[in-house]
């Protein structure tokens, strides 16, 4: 205990145990303030789509950066989101299609951003529609025909659905087929199928194997504006001629489809400075990625299911911060990291530092308290000749004590002052003798 009241004076014992009380709250905060995994995991989507072909493209950008991006391929969004909502999956992101995702069931995940338009096509076989002319413009005329609705855990199936029940086609009016593209095409060529429906940006590989599919048409979506009243993810483009293939002259007139927006979406608690590296490289990728998008009309905030990441809305309304737009990734990182922590730091120990005088003052009025306490004790035991030889040798300890106090300028009266006390209890004793 006798160490601990000398250490309470040392100013040395202050600055290291300040020191250290700096170190720990920087340590603390240095756990709580984690950096950005270096491996992830995305869902995407069957092999043949746009969401694996677009995580092939982020994959190869984010390993420039240092980070490894693992794929995961899925049956489609139905399936990422269920991955994203299971802890023990391992997925960390997934491409999701717009208007999929029962938001109750999914509280913690966040969009990143909308990345392009996924268009819904209806490919058809001329010759099943002879009565209409030839052409399909409106879905109440899929009525008795053979189609297939996309596969099951698919984004196509949930839109598709939708888009018939709403057209007023129940399930009993169409001989629908829960098939993959790859299936469902087979069975279109053979003949067994009147039309399928797919969702896809306009450079999925899928859609040119509909090209050399003898009498084979896309939907013109008449009703286009009245369904984007009614279902607010979808947005109505308008595709030219030729913009699939100009060389199989698809479509062969203009034509409008529907579309939802293809949605990153990860977890709530995302890093903020991976939120800016997968925005940073997607720019990159989306200047030139669709045909059926304008320039820097993606990444987007528009369309999305889920709420906007807080650092994701920032960064598409401002742009990179002043750190990631001129340093590497890793270093505005730790750079960024180091000042989350010291800032908080300084806004701890800067009023810590106003109240210093106020310490040090307390700490000499302990000091000249203690030298106090003493001589009152040595001037009651003045007059008992049993203390006299004690009282002497306590005073002289008192006398070394207080020669050797060290106080500021300002505080020499006080000490000037004991000294005079000293001398006083001194002539005291001595005119007991």
């Amino acid at each position: 205990m006798n160490f601990l009241q000398k250490q309470l004076y040392n100013p040395v014992s202050i600055g290291l145990a300040i020191l250290l009380l700096i170190a720990g709250l920087f340590g603390v905060l240095w756990v709580l303030v984690p950096p950005p995994p270096k491996t992830i995991t995305m869902a995407t989507g069957l092999p043949t789509g746009l969401y694996y072909h677009f995580g092939e493209r982020l994959k190869s950008a984010l390993a420039d950066e240092g980070v490894t991006l693992k794929l995961e391929s899925t049956g489609g969004s139905i399936d990422n989101l269920a991955l994203l909502g299971d802890p023990k999956s391992g997925v960390d992101f997934a491409m999701v299609q717009g208007g999929v995702a029962d938001l109750s069931k999914y509280p913690n995940l966040v969009s990143i951003a909308g990345m392009f338009y996924e268009p819904i096509w209806v490919w058809y076989r001329e010759s099943a529609f002879k009565v209409d002319g030839g052409r399909l413009s409106i879905l109440s005329q899929l009525k008795g025909k053979h189609i297939s609705v996309g596969n099951v855990g698919s984004g196509t199936l949930a839109l598709s659905n939708a888009l018939l029940n709403f057209s007023g086609l129940s399930e009993d009016e169409v001989l629908a087929e829960k098939l993959t593209p790859d299936q469902a095409l087979a069975k279109l060529k053979s003949g067994e199928l009147d039309a399928v429906f797919i969702i896809a940006a306009a450079e999925a590989p899928i859609l040119e194997k509909f090209y050399t599919i003898p009498g084979m048409r896309l939907m013109n979506f008449e009703h286009a504006d009245a369904y984007t009243r009614s279902f607010p993810y979808l947005s109505k483009v308008n595709i030219p001629r030729g913009v699939l293939s100009i060389a199989n002259d698809l479509p062969r007139q203009d034509i409008q489809v529907l579309a939802p927006t293809a949605t990153l979406v990860g977890h709530a608690d995302i890093s903020p400075a991976l939120v800016t590296l997968l925005l940073s490289e997607a720019y990159d990728i989306l200047k030139s990625y669709s045909r059926l998008q304008k320039a820097g009309e993606f990444p987007s905030d528009a369309g999305l299911d889920f709420p906007l990441h807080v650092d994701a809305e920032i960064y598409l309304k401002d742009g990179p911060s002043l750190l990631h737009r001129y340093l590497p990734f890793w270093t505005a990182v730790w750079v960024g990291r180091f000042a989350k922590i010291v800032i908080p730091l300084l806004m701890i120990l800067i009023p810590l530092f106003t109240y210093i005088p106020t310490a040090k003052n307390l700490m000499l009025r302990l000091k000249l308290s203690q030298v106090y306490e003493e001589l009152k004790t040595l001037e009651a035991n003045a007059s008992n000749p049993n203390y006299r030889e004690k009282n002497f040798k306590d005073l002289e300890a008192i006398e070394k004590r207080v020669a050797n106090l060290k106080v500021a300028r300002l505080d020499a009266k006080e000490l000037y002052d004991l000294k005079g006390h000293v001398s006083e209890t001194r002539e005291r004793l001595n005119s007991m003798l």
